[in-house]
Protein backbone atom coordinates (compact mmCIF):
# COMPACT_ATOMS: atom_id res chain seq x y z
CA UNK A 1 0.00 0.00 0.00
CA UNK A 2 1.40 3.36 -0.70
CA UNK A 3 1.97 5.98 1.47
CA UNK A 4 3.00 9.62 1.83
CA UNK A 5 5.25 11.04 4.85
CA UNK A 6 7.29 13.98 2.99
CA UNK A 7 8.80 14.48 -0.33
CA UNK A 8 12.25 13.14 0.62
CA UNK A 9 10.87 9.88 1.74
CA UNK A 10 8.74 9.95 -1.35
CA UNK A 11 12.04 10.36 -3.32
CA UNK A 12 13.44 7.54 -0.87
CA UNK A 13 10.82 5.29 -2.10
CA UNK A 14 11.17 5.99 -5.82
CA UNK A 15 14.92 5.25 -5.65
CA UNK A 16 13.91 1.53 -5.19
CA UNK A 17 10.48 1.20 -7.43
CA UNK A 18 10.82 1.59 -10.53
CA UNK A 19 6.62 2.13 -11.90
CA UNK A 20 7.05 4.68 -8.42
CA UNK A 21 5.62 7.49 -9.93
CA UNK A 22 3.01 5.37 -11.66
CA UNK A 23 2.28 3.71 -8.64
CA UNK A 24 1.65 7.06 -6.45
CA UNK A 25 -0.49 8.83 -9.30
CA UNK A 26 -2.58 5.47 -9.33
CA UNK A 27 -3.04 5.90 -5.59
CA UNK A 28 -4.35 9.46 -5.50
CA UNK A 29 -6.44 8.81 -8.36
CA UNK A 30 -7.93 6.20 -6.34
CA UNK A 31 -8.26 8.70 -3.05
CA UNK A 32 -9.50 11.45 -5.07
CA UNK A 33 -12.39 9.31 -6.30
CA UNK A 34 -13.10 7.90 -2.76
CA UNK A 35 -13.43 11.28 -1.79
CA UNK A 36 -15.20 13.25 -4.09
CA UNK A 37 -18.22 14.19 -1.66
CA UNK A 38 -15.82 16.30 -0.19
CA UNK A 39 -15.60 18.90 -3.79
CA UNK A 40 -12.09 19.47 -3.04
CA UNK A 41 -11.14 19.37 -7.06
CA UNK A 42 -13.37 20.82 -10.12
CA UNK A 43 -11.07 19.11 -12.80
CA UNK A 44 -8.97 15.58 -12.82
CA UNK A 45 -5.88 15.38 -15.37
CA UNK A 46 -6.15 11.78 -14.47
CA UNK A 47 -4.88 10.36 -18.01
CA UNK A 48 -2.28 13.02 -18.24
CA UNK A 49 -0.69 12.22 -14.81
CA UNK A 50 -1.00 8.57 -15.96
CA UNK A 51 1.28 9.36 -18.97
CA UNK A 52 3.62 11.71 -17.09
CA UNK A 53 4.30 9.34 -14.45
CA UNK A 54 5.31 6.94 -17.48
CA UNK A 55 7.53 9.17 -18.84
CA UNK A 56 9.22 9.72 -15.05
CA UNK A 57 9.34 6.43 -14.49
CA UNK A 58 11.29 6.27 -18.01
CA UNK A 59 14.04 9.09 -17.20
CA UNK A 60 14.55 7.37 -13.95
CA UNK A 61 14.95 3.95 -15.71
CA UNK A 62 17.17 5.46 -18.69
CA UNK A 63 20.03 7.41 -15.82
CA UNK A 64 18.50 11.00 -15.94
CA UNK A 65 18.92 14.06 -14.08
CA UNK A 66 15.89 14.18 -12.64
CA UNK A 67 14.38 17.22 -11.16
CA UNK A 68 13.79 18.39 -7.74
CA UNK A 69 10.49 17.51 -7.47
CA UNK A 70 10.52 14.27 -8.99
CA UNK A 71 7.50 12.71 -9.77
CA UNK A 72 5.37 14.84 -6.68
CA UNK A 73 1.97 14.98 -7.28
CA UNK A 74 0.60 18.64 -6.92
CA UNK A 75 -2.76 20.13 -7.17
CA UNK A 76 -3.45 23.83 -8.39
CA UNK A 77 -5.90 26.10 -7.10
CA UNK A 78 -8.37 26.54 -9.92
CA UNK A 79 -6.99 30.66 -10.76
CA UNK A 80 -3.70 29.25 -11.65
CA UNK A 81 -3.31 28.69 -15.44
CA UNK A 82 -1.80 25.66 -17.31
CA UNK A 83 -2.08 25.81 -21.02
CA UNK A 84 -5.25 23.48 -22.38
CA UNK A 85 -7.00 22.91 -19.65
CA UNK A 86 -9.88 24.89 -17.55
CA UNK A 87 -9.43 28.12 -15.68
CA UNK A 88 -12.43 29.31 -14.10
CA UNK A 89 -12.00 30.66 -10.95
CA UNK A 90 -14.95 28.98 -9.51
CA UNK A 91 -16.94 31.21 -11.23
CA UNK A 92 -19.67 31.32 -13.95
CA UNK A 93 -18.55 34.19 -15.52
CA UNK A 94 -15.39 32.25 -17.03
CA UNK A 95 -17.13 28.79 -17.38
CA UNK A 96 -15.42 26.11 -19.82
CA UNK A 97 -12.77 28.93 -19.98
CA UNK A 98 -9.55 26.65 -21.29
CA UNK A 99 -5.95 28.58 -20.13
CA UNK A 100 -4.16 29.66 -23.61
CA UNK A 101 -1.10 29.71 -21.69
CA UNK A 102 0.97 27.89 -18.55
CA UNK A 103 1.10 30.36 -15.72
CA UNK A 104 5.03 30.87 -14.44
CA UNK A 105 4.40 28.90 -11.51
CA UNK A 106 3.18 25.59 -13.47
CA UNK A 107 5.94 25.92 -16.33
CA UNK A 108 7.99 25.99 -13.34
CA UNK A 109 7.01 22.54 -11.79
CA UNK A 110 6.73 20.93 -14.95
CA UNK A 111 10.22 21.82 -15.15
CA UNK A 112 11.68 20.10 -12.08
CA UNK A 113 9.52 16.65 -12.85
CA UNK A 114 6.43 17.81 -10.80
CA UNK A 115 3.16 16.13 -11.71
CA UNK A 116 0.31 17.67 -11.75
CA UNK A 117 -3.10 16.17 -11.10
CA UNK A 118 -5.75 18.62 -10.83
CA UNK A 119 -7.55 22.08 -10.05
CA UNK A 120 -8.84 22.54 -7.04
CA UNK A 121 -12.11 24.17 -5.49
CA UNK A 122 -12.41 28.06 -3.89
CA UNK A 123 -14.29 30.93 -3.64
CA UNK A 124 -14.80 32.70 -6.49
CA UNK A 125 -12.65 34.88 -7.76
CA UNK A 126 -10.54 33.65 -4.79
CA UNK A 127 -13.49 36.33 -2.58
CA UNK A 128 -14.77 34.23 0.13
CA UNK A 129 -13.19 32.52 3.84
CA UNK A 130 -15.22 29.39 3.73
CA UNK A 131 -15.33 27.87 0.40
CA UNK A 132 -19.08 28.40 0.39
CA UNK A 133 -18.66 31.23 -2.38
CA UNK A 134 -18.10 28.63 -5.68
CA UNK A 135 -19.99 27.76 -8.60
CA UNK A 136 -19.24 24.47 -7.99
CA UNK A 137 -20.46 23.90 -4.61
CA UNK A 138 -18.72 24.55 -1.14
CA UNK A 139 -15.91 22.48 -0.08
CA UNK A 140 -16.32 19.86 2.47
CA UNK A 141 -13.75 20.18 5.87
CA UNK A 142 -12.56 15.99 5.96
CA UNK A 143 -11.68 16.28 9.91
CA UNK A 144 -15.66 17.52 10.15
CA UNK A 145 -17.86 17.46 7.15
CA UNK A 146 -19.97 19.78 8.85
CA UNK A 147 -17.89 22.48 8.94
CA UNK A 148 -15.86 25.18 6.47
CA UNK A 149 -12.52 24.17 5.22
CA UNK A 150 -11.39 28.09 4.94
CA UNK A 151 -10.94 29.74 2.05
CA UNK A 152 -10.76 31.29 -0.32
CA UNK A 153 -8.10 28.10 -1.17
CA UNK A 154 -9.98 25.69 1.10
CA UNK A 155 -10.17 23.18 -1.81
CA UNK A 156 -6.38 23.08 -2.16
CA UNK A 157 -6.15 22.58 1.26
CA UNK A 158 -8.31 20.10 2.03
CA UNK A 159 -6.51 18.02 -1.02
CA UNK A 160 -3.37 18.08 1.06
CA UNK A 161 -5.35 17.40 4.43
CA UNK A 162 -7.60 14.33 3.14
CA UNK A 163 -3.79 12.66 1.44
CA UNK A 164 -5.44 12.83 -2.66
CA UNK A 165 -2.04 14.89 -3.26
CA UNK A 166 1.27 15.48 -2.10
CA UNK A 167 1.25 19.10 -1.97
CA UNK A 168 -0.85 22.18 -3.30
CA UNK A 169 -0.76 25.65 -4.72
CA UNK A 170 -3.43 28.37 -3.04
CA UNK A 171 -3.52 32.19 -3.88
CA UNK A 172 -3.01 34.17 -0.58
CA UNK A 173 -4.67 37.82 -0.86
CA UNK A 174 -5.71 38.47 2.79
CA UNK A 175 -4.82 34.96 4.70
CA UNK A 176 -6.70 32.66 1.90
CA UNK A 177 -3.73 29.84 2.21
CA UNK A 178 -3.30 30.57 6.22
CA UNK A 179 -6.37 30.87 6.97
CA UNK A 180 -7.50 27.16 5.48
CA UNK A 181 -4.32 25.67 6.78
CA UNK A 182 -5.14 26.40 10.42
CA UNK A 183 -8.73 25.13 9.57
CA UNK A 184 -7.60 21.65 8.12
CA UNK A 185 -4.35 21.14 10.27
CA UNK A 186 -1.60 21.64 7.94
CA UNK A 187 0.93 23.68 7.25
CA UNK A 188 0.23 26.74 4.97
CA UNK A 189 2.83 29.47 3.76
CA UNK A 190 2.13 32.77 2.14
CA UNK A 191 6.12 33.75 0.59
CA UNK A 192 6.72 37.60 0.80
CA UNK A 193 5.32 39.68 -2.09
CA UNK A 194 7.62 39.80 -5.17
CA UNK A 195 9.02 36.44 -4.17
CA UNK A 196 6.91 34.09 -6.66
CA UNK A 197 6.16 35.65 -9.91
CA UNK A 198 2.16 36.19 -10.27
CA UNK A 199 2.06 35.76 -13.75
CA UNK A 200 -0.86 33.22 -15.21
CA UNK A 201 -2.58 34.19 -11.53
CA UNK A 202 -6.28 35.26 -11.87
CA UNK A 203 -6.44 38.82 -10.20
CA UNK A 204 -8.18 39.41 -6.99
CA UNK A 205 -6.17 42.18 -5.82
CA UNK A 206 -2.84 42.74 -7.70
CA UNK A 207 -0.67 44.50 -4.79
CA UNK A 208 -1.46 41.84 -2.22
CA UNK A 209 -2.10 38.54 -4.11
CA UNK A 210 0.74 36.23 -4.07
CA UNK A 211 0.71 32.27 -5.17
CA UNK A 212 1.30 29.91 -1.97
CA UNK A 213 2.03 26.26 -0.52
CA UNK A 214 0.13 23.66 1.27
CA UNK A 215 1.99 21.24 2.82
CA UNK A 216 2.49 18.37 5.56
CA UNK A 217 5.57 19.75 6.81
CA UNK A 218 7.94 22.87 6.57
CA UNK A 219 10.29 20.76 4.84
CA UNK A 220 8.20 20.08 1.80
CA UNK A 221 6.85 23.97 1.56
CA UNK A 222 10.51 24.84 1.13
CA UNK A 223 11.28 22.36 -1.78
CA UNK A 224 8.19 24.02 -3.60
CA UNK A 225 9.30 27.62 -2.61
CA UNK A 226 12.68 27.54 -3.78
CA UNK A 227 10.93 25.85 -7.48
CA UNK A 228 8.11 28.24 -7.76
CA UNK A 229 10.18 31.10 -6.32
CA UNK A 230 12.29 33.86 -8.24
CA UNK A 231 12.82 36.52 -11.00
CA UNK A 232 10.40 36.36 -13.86
CA UNK A 233 10.52 38.50 -17.34
CA UNK A 234 6.86 37.76 -16.97
CA UNK A 235 6.10 40.06 -13.38
CA UNK A 236 7.27 43.62 -13.01
CA UNK A 237 6.70 43.18 -9.65
CA UNK A 238 8.67 39.79 -8.50
CA UNK A 239 12.17 40.83 -7.21
CA UNK A 240 14.79 40.49 -9.90
CA UNK A 241 17.26 39.11 -7.80
CA UNK A 242 17.07 35.44 -6.70
CA UNK A 243 17.24 34.61 -3.22
CA UNK A 244 19.21 32.29 -1.56
CA UNK A 245 18.31 28.35 -2.26
CA UNK A 246 15.83 27.57 -0.03
CA UNK A 247 17.43 23.99 0.28
CA UNK A 248 20.48 26.21 3.00
CA UNK A 249 17.12 25.71 5.61
CA UNK A 250 16.78 21.47 4.85
CA UNK A 251 20.78 21.67 5.07
CA UNK A 252 21.31 23.95 8.43
CA UNK A 253 18.59 20.92 10.01
CA UNK A 254 20.87 19.03 12.06
CA UNK A 255 22.54 21.88 12.88
CA UNK A 256 21.56 23.36 16.38
CA UNK A 257 18.95 25.49 17.19
CA UNK A 258 19.87 29.43 16.77
CA UNK A 259 18.46 31.48 19.70
CA UNK A 260 15.92 34.09 18.06
CA UNK A 261 14.29 36.80 19.04
CA UNK A 262 10.06 36.69 19.26
CA UNK A 263 7.98 39.13 19.41
CA UNK A 264 4.19 38.57 20.54
CA UNK A 265 1.55 41.00 19.56
CA UNK A 266 -0.32 42.16 23.08
CA UNK A 267 -2.78 43.82 20.69
CA UNK A 268 -3.70 40.99 18.95
CA UNK A 269 -3.71 38.14 21.63
CA UNK A 270 -5.72 40.61 23.86
CA UNK A 271 -8.24 41.30 20.72
CA UNK A 272 -12.12 40.65 22.54
CA UNK A 273 -12.67 38.60 19.00
CA UNK A 274 -10.14 35.63 19.90
CA UNK A 275 -10.98 32.60 21.38
CA UNK A 276 -10.00 32.01 24.92
CA UNK A 277 -7.91 28.53 24.14
CA UNK A 278 -6.15 30.15 21.53
CA UNK A 279 -4.94 32.83 23.59
CA UNK A 280 -3.75 30.76 26.39
CA UNK A 281 -2.25 28.26 23.91
CA UNK A 282 0.11 30.91 22.37
CA UNK A 283 0.98 32.83 25.57
CA UNK A 284 2.18 28.96 26.85
CA UNK A 285 3.95 28.67 23.83
CA UNK A 286 5.66 32.08 24.23
CA UNK A 287 6.67 31.05 27.70
CA UNK A 288 7.95 27.56 26.21
CA UNK A 289 10.62 29.26 23.69
CA UNK A 290 11.79 31.79 26.63
CA UNK A 291 12.55 28.57 28.65
CA UNK A 292 14.53 27.05 25.47
CA UNK A 293 16.97 29.95 25.06
CA UNK A 294 14.79 32.40 22.95
CA UNK A 295 14.09 36.15 23.28
CA UNK A 296 10.35 36.63 23.89
CA UNK A 297 8.39 40.11 24.10
CA UNK A 298 5.07 41.25 24.06
CA UNK A 299 4.89 44.38 22.41
CA UNK A 300 2.03 46.98 21.49
CA UNK A 301 0.49 47.05 18.09
CA UNK A 302 -1.72 49.91 18.01
CA UNK A 303 -3.16 49.87 14.53
CA UNK A 304 -4.85 46.66 14.99
CA UNK A 305 -8.11 47.54 14.59
CA UNK A 306 -7.62 49.77 11.46
CA UNK A 307 -6.12 46.54 9.40
CA UNK A 308 -9.20 45.03 8.06
CA UNK A 309 -10.86 48.52 7.10
CA UNK A 310 -7.72 49.20 5.01
CA UNK A 311 -7.74 45.47 3.72
CA UNK A 312 -11.09 45.56 2.59
CA UNK A 313 -11.07 49.59 1.27
CA UNK A 314 -7.95 48.91 -0.97
CA UNK A 315 -8.51 45.01 -2.27
CA UNK A 316 -12.61 45.75 -3.23
CA UNK A 317 -10.96 48.92 -5.10
CA UNK A 318 -8.48 46.71 -7.33
CA UNK A 319 -11.06 44.10 -7.77
CA UNK A 320 -13.40 47.02 -9.44
CA UNK A 321 -10.49 47.83 -11.63
CA UNK A 322 -9.47 44.10 -12.25
CA UNK A 323 -12.83 42.05 -13.00
CA UNK A 324 -13.84 45.00 -14.80
CA UNK A 325 -12.12 43.25 -17.79
CA UNK A 326 -15.27 40.33 -17.79
CA UNK A 327 -17.52 41.62 -20.00
CA UNK A 328 -18.57 38.55 -21.94
CA UNK A 329 -17.86 39.84 -25.35
CA UNK A 330 -13.89 38.01 -25.47
CA UNK A 331 -14.30 35.29 -23.57
CA UNK A 332 -16.36 33.74 -20.79
CA UNK A 333 -19.87 33.79 -20.03
CA UNK A 334 -22.30 35.90 -22.42
CA UNK A 335 -25.96 37.07 -22.00
CA UNK A 336 -27.34 36.73 -25.42
CA UNK A 337 -30.57 37.21 -24.78
CA UNK A 338 -31.39 40.67 -24.80
CA UNK A 339 -31.39 43.15 -27.86
CA UNK A 340 -31.42 46.45 -25.27
CA UNK A 341 -28.07 47.63 -26.15
CA UNK A 342 -24.83 47.57 -25.10
CA UNK A 343 -25.06 48.66 -21.15
CA UNK A 344 -27.66 46.55 -20.66
CA UNK A 345 -25.92 43.30 -22.46
CA UNK A 346 -23.35 44.46 -19.73
CA UNK A 347 -25.44 44.72 -16.66
CA UNK A 348 -27.42 41.42 -17.83
CA UNK A 349 -23.86 39.48 -18.27
CA UNK A 350 -21.99 40.56 -15.74
CA UNK A 351 -24.87 39.99 -13.12
CA UNK A 352 -25.83 36.66 -14.36
CA UNK A 353 -22.31 35.70 -14.40
CA UNK A 354 -21.22 36.78 -11.26
CA UNK A 355 -22.02 35.35 -7.34
CA UNK A 356 -23.52 37.36 -4.52
CA UNK A 357 -20.19 37.89 -2.79
CA UNK A 358 -18.09 39.37 -5.74
CA UNK A 359 -20.68 41.59 -6.90
CA UNK A 360 -20.69 43.01 -3.39
CA UNK A 361 -16.82 43.49 -3.29
CA UNK A 362 -16.83 45.31 -6.61
CA UNK A 363 -19.86 47.73 -5.98
CA UNK A 364 -18.25 48.94 -2.52
CA UNK A 365 -14.68 49.05 -4.57
CA UNK A 366 -16.21 50.73 -7.28
CA UNK A 367 -17.55 52.77 -3.82
CA UNK A 368 -14.55 54.09 -2.39
CA UNK A 369 -12.98 55.26 -5.83
CA UNK A 370 -16.05 57.03 -6.75
CA UNK A 371 -15.57 60.95 -6.86
CA UNK A 372 -16.02 62.07 -3.49
CA UNK A 373 -15.52 59.48 -1.79
CA UNK A 374 -11.85 58.27 -3.39
CA UNK A 375 -9.64 60.59 -0.76
CA UNK A 376 -12.41 60.04 2.32
CA UNK A 377 -11.60 56.16 1.76
CA UNK A 378 -8.76 54.51 -0.75
CA UNK A 379 -6.44 57.51 0.45
CA UNK A 380 -6.59 57.33 3.85
CA UNK A 381 -6.14 53.25 3.57
CA UNK A 382 -3.68 53.74 1.58
CA UNK A 383 -2.21 55.92 4.25
CA UNK A 384 -2.95 53.54 7.20
CA UNK A 385 -0.89 50.45 4.74
CA UNK A 386 1.85 52.87 4.75
CA UNK A 387 2.03 53.20 8.78
CA UNK A 388 1.92 49.66 8.91
CA UNK A 389 4.58 49.31 6.80
CA UNK A 390 6.97 51.77 8.60
CA UNK A 391 5.66 50.37 12.00
CA UNK A 392 6.92 46.62 10.81
CA UNK A 393 10.10 47.79 9.93
CA UNK A 394 10.88 48.86 13.03
CA UNK A 395 9.74 45.63 15.07
CA UNK A 396 12.05 43.72 12.08
CA UNK A 397 14.94 46.01 13.75
CA UNK A 398 14.83 44.72 17.16
CA UNK A 399 12.93 41.20 16.53
CA UNK A 400 13.55 38.17 14.00
CA UNK A 401 9.93 36.78 13.61
CA UNK A 402 6.53 37.68 15.18
CA UNK A 403 3.96 35.49 16.44
CA UNK A 404 -0.10 35.74 16.40
CA UNK A 405 -2.90 33.77 16.03
CA UNK A 406 -3.80 32.30 12.42
CA UNK A 407 -7.42 32.79 12.94
CA UNK A 408 -9.66 34.09 15.81
CA UNK A 409 -11.35 30.47 16.48
CA UNK A 410 -11.32 27.03 15.12
CA UNK A 411 -13.43 25.81 11.71
CA UNK A 412 -17.27 27.23 12.20
CA UNK A 413 -20.07 25.65 10.74
CA UNK A 414 -21.28 25.99 7.13
CA UNK A 415 -23.39 28.11 6.40
CA UNK A 416 -23.18 29.95 9.60
CA UNK A 417 -21.39 33.34 8.57
CA UNK A 418 -23.58 33.74 5.45
CA UNK A 419 -26.08 35.93 6.56
CA UNK A 420 -23.21 38.24 8.34
CA UNK A 421 -20.33 39.09 5.69
CA UNK A 422 -19.02 41.67 8.15
CA UNK A 423 -18.53 38.84 10.78
CA UNK A 424 -16.91 36.82 7.70
CA UNK A 425 -14.79 39.81 7.35
CA UNK A 426 -13.58 40.50 10.80
CA UNK A 427 -12.15 36.74 10.76
CA UNK A 428 -9.23 38.29 8.95
CA UNK A 429 -8.23 40.53 11.11
CA UNK A 430 -4.91 38.29 12.07
CA UNK A 431 -3.84 37.23 8.45
CA UNK A 432 -4.65 40.32 6.36
CA UNK A 433 -1.28 42.65 7.78
CA UNK A 434 1.08 40.19 6.16
CA UNK A 435 -0.73 40.96 2.92
CA UNK A 436 -0.50 44.73 3.78
CA UNK A 437 3.05 45.10 4.97
CA UNK A 438 4.17 42.37 2.02
CA UNK A 439 6.11 40.41 4.61
CA UNK A 440 5.98 36.40 4.44
CA UNK A 441 3.88 34.25 6.86
CA UNK A 442 2.73 30.69 7.85
CA UNK A 443 0.55 28.99 9.81
CA UNK A 444 1.89 26.49 11.65
CA UNK A 445 -0.89 23.44 12.94
CA UNK A 446 0.76 23.10 16.53
CA UNK A 447 -2.51 22.58 18.54
CA UNK A 448 -6.31 21.21 18.78
CA UNK A 449 -8.72 22.38 20.53
CA UNK A 450 -11.01 21.44 22.99
CA UNK A 451 -13.65 21.22 20.46
CA UNK A 452 -11.75 18.37 18.74
CA UNK A 453 -10.49 21.05 15.68
CA UNK A 454 -7.12 22.40 14.97
CA UNK A 455 -5.73 25.64 15.42
CA UNK A 456 -2.69 27.04 14.20
CA UNK A 457 -0.04 29.65 15.45
CA UNK A 458 1.09 32.30 12.64
CA UNK A 459 4.33 33.38 12.29
CA UNK A 460 5.82 35.94 10.48
CA UNK A 461 9.42 37.55 9.40
CA UNK A 462 11.00 40.18 7.71
CA UNK A 463 10.07 40.78 4.16
CA UNK A 464 12.27 38.40 1.70
CA UNK A 465 13.25 36.42 4.97
CA UNK A 466 11.71 33.28 4.06
CA UNK A 467 15.30 31.32 5.27
CA UNK A 468 14.51 32.86 8.78
CA UNK A 469 10.95 32.13 8.42
CA UNK A 470 11.88 28.42 7.98
CA UNK A 471 14.06 27.81 10.01
CA UNK A 472 12.10 28.71 13.07
CA UNK A 473 8.92 27.06 11.71
CA UNK A 474 10.79 23.85 11.33
CA UNK A 475 11.82 24.15 15.42
CA UNK A 476 7.82 24.52 16.73
CA UNK A 477 7.10 21.98 14.53
CA UNK A 478 9.37 19.35 15.63
CA UNK A 479 9.45 20.57 19.62
CA UNK A 480 6.24 22.36 20.24
CA UNK A 481 3.51 20.29 17.68
CA UNK A 482 0.55 19.27 20.58
CA UNK A 483 -1.99 18.32 17.18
Amino acid sequence: MFYFSSIEDYHNFLADNTEGCLIAVQHYLKEIAANKHLNAFVEIFADESIERANTLDNKRKNGDVLGKLHGVIIAIKDVICYKGHKVTAASGILKNFVSIYSSTVVENLLQEDAIIIGSCNCDEFAMGSTNENSVYGRVRNALDENKVPGGSSGGSAVAVQAGLCMVSLGSDTGGSVRQPADFCGIVGIKPSYGSVSRNGLIAYASSFDQIGIFSNNVADAAKVMEVISGPDRFDSTVHQQKQPPFRNFLQSQKKKSDSYRVAVLKNALEHKSLDTEIKKNIYELAELLKKDGHETEEIEFGLIDFIVPAYYVITTAEASSNLSRYDGVRYGYCNKNTDEGLVEFYKKTRSQGFGKEVKRRIMLGTFVLSEGYYDAYFTKAQQIRRLLVNQTEQIFKNFDALILPTVPSTAFEAGSMQKDPIAIYLADIYTVYANLTGTPAISLPLFKHSNGMPFGVQVITNKNDELTLLKLSDILMKNYKRY
